[in-house]
């Protein structure tokens, strides 16, 4: 038998209330609409979307701020309606917003947190968890005194002091400098190899496709995509060669097997061209064919950004 999910979300709904009589002819808005999927066991799951999508709502949800209006939801096999108080001790949830109390230091952070949660103080790990997240050393500052990139680890110790099994990652990188992107990207990489099932949300989509196994696209409160990360980026149709000729182009060659020709420079064309419909040899021997020698010759695979754009733009 396969596992059971991590999380399980099936025709998940959320209407807002209106905030006047004339919004959405007095409905309010429709944040989710029937969102259904699972989140496998030991994955990181990438959960991406334009701003506005409902990702914010579907993860609200999940923590228990926002109250559905239908739909069902599980966490670890615990139904969020009639079992909150196990769902909620199965999830960590790590926010985009960086909100602490500055009088308190990080040690004190987690002890908090560990109560909040019913943990006995003899079971309390919040200098282990300190230790995790590179933080070791500032236990006793007070919280005011850490970096940006500092309290953003201290939120990820702090949604792990009551050791959920699924913890969530809300734009963890927002506006992080790239060492501290690498530096929490080997954090997510790390609580995943211990056995913790990792949602993350981000904008940028390099890293969901270097991190996540699986990817789920939300768009206008509809879930558009939900596949393995390599099947997803194999949905690009679209690729580009880019060829240096020997002789200058006055005007770009046009074909029909060429969906776009730009000059790139006095030597340089780039030709994008439907993998599925012909090759780039094909297309290297339709330059030379227009009178061309061919000097130089690269290739551009499409990326998870080429299908983000062509999922997410109507």
């Amino acid at each position: 038998m396969s596992q059971p999910a991590a999380i399980r979300i099936r025709d998940l709904v959320k209407r807002y209330a209106p905030a006047g009589p004339r919004e959405n002819g007095g409905e309010g808005k429709l944040a989710l609409k029937g969102v259904s999927f699972d989140v496998p066991q030991g994955e990181i799951f990438g959960l991406l979307g334009p701003n506005g999508a409902g990702k914010s709502t579907l993860i609200n949800i999940l923590a228990g701020l926002v109250m559905k209006t239908s739909g069902t939801a599980e966490i670890w096999g615990f139904d969020i309606d009639s079992d909150p108080r196990n769902a909620k001790r199965a999830i960590g949830i790590v926010p985009q917003e960086i909100v602490f109390d500055p009088f308190f230091t990080p040690v004190e952070v987690l002890d908090i947190q560990a109560g909040l949660y019913g943990v006995p103080k003899a079971a309390r790990r919040s200098l282990e968890l300190l230790g995790q997240v590179h933080l070791s050393d500032k236990a006793n500052a007070y919280a005011r005194t850490l970096s940006g990139g500092m309290k953003r680890r201290l939120l990820i110790a702090k949604a792990l002091v009551h050791q959920p099994p699924v913890i969530v990652l809300d734009e963890p990188t927002a506006g992080v400098d790239v060492e501290l992107r690498r530096q929490l990207w080997e954090l997510v990489s790390e609580l995943n190899a211990q056995g913790v099932t990792v949602v993350l949300t981000t904008h940028y989509l390099e890293e969901a496709e270097q991190l996540c196994q699986r990817i789920a696209i939300i768009n206008h409160g509809e879930l558009i995509a939900n596949k393995p990360t390599r099947e997803l980026v194999e949905m690009a149709r679209e690729k580009v060669v880019v060829v240096t000729v020997d002789k200058t182009i006055e005007t770009c060659p046009s074909h029909a097997a060429f969906l776009k020709c730009e000059q790139a420079g006095e030597l340089t064309l780039e030709i994008t061209y439907d993998k599925d419909k012909t090759n780039a040899g094909e297309v290297l021997s339709l330059v030379q064919s227009m009178g061309f020698a061919i000097v130089d010759v690269s290739t551009r695979e499409a990326d998870l950004e080429d299908v983000f754009v062509s999922l997410t733009s109507s």
